[in-house]
């Protein structure tokens, strides 16, 4: 649903924000502001999220924030085909799927065809389901740890059955390029 392609006549050409925007700044994961007038090249869009390079380096602007990239945000009637075809799927389908939908800005793979997500497990509580993720990162020192943990929380809790979602970052065992599904290997040429 978030994956679609941006028209080429957008995609990696240079754009001018139309407004002030927050950005997250990679790889420190540090919040920037991106004034008015900034132009950026739209490298990657992914999860929902916009990757832009700019004269700063890399950043990553919401998607609540399209506008300002003269993107069209209405996904409206595809979200609604995903929610149509995800309505008969189990609750741990959903929280997969959720998942799936979050994305390094570096790196065009989901977490989960990364290998990144190690655990995820789901219990019933008086309040509904809570859901306990253990994912890790691809290097250590990343700053963009914290904010990539974040995007799966709240992913996980756009699901109406979620009470609560713990998304944990561990580091044990390491992560390495064998732990790339086959589909993850496909997208980045591995294979």
């Amino acid at each position: 649903m978030f994956n679609d392609p941006l028209p080429n006549k957008i995609m990696h050409e240079e754009v001018s924000l139309t407004r002030e925007v927050d950005a997250i700044q990679i790889p420190s994961g540090d919040t920037i502001t991106l004034p008015t007038g900034t132009p950026v090249v739209i490298t990657q869009t992914l999860g929902g999220t916009y990757t832009v390079a700019t004269s700063a380096g890399l950043a990553r602007i919401s998607s609540s924030d399209a506008d300002a990239l003269g993107v069209d945000p209405d996904e409206k009637h595809e979200k609604q085909a995903e929610a149509d075809r995800l309505a008969d799927a189990s609750l741990e389908e959903q929280v997969w799927h959720q998942m799936k939908q979050v994305f390094d800005p570096e790196i065009p793979v989901d977490i989960v065809n990364l290998g990144l997500v190690y655990d995820c497990t789901l219990s019933e509580s008086d309040s509904g389901t809570d859901v306990d993720v253990k994912m890790t990162l691809t290097a250590p020192g990343c700053g963009m740890g914290p904010v990539i943990a974040a995007d799966a929380q709240a992913r996980i809790m756009s699901l109406s059955e979620i009470n609560e979602a713990r998304v944990e970052l561990v580091w044990d065992p390491p992560w390495n390029q064998d732990m790339i599904s086959e589909e993850g290997k496909m997208k980045l040429g591995m294979m």
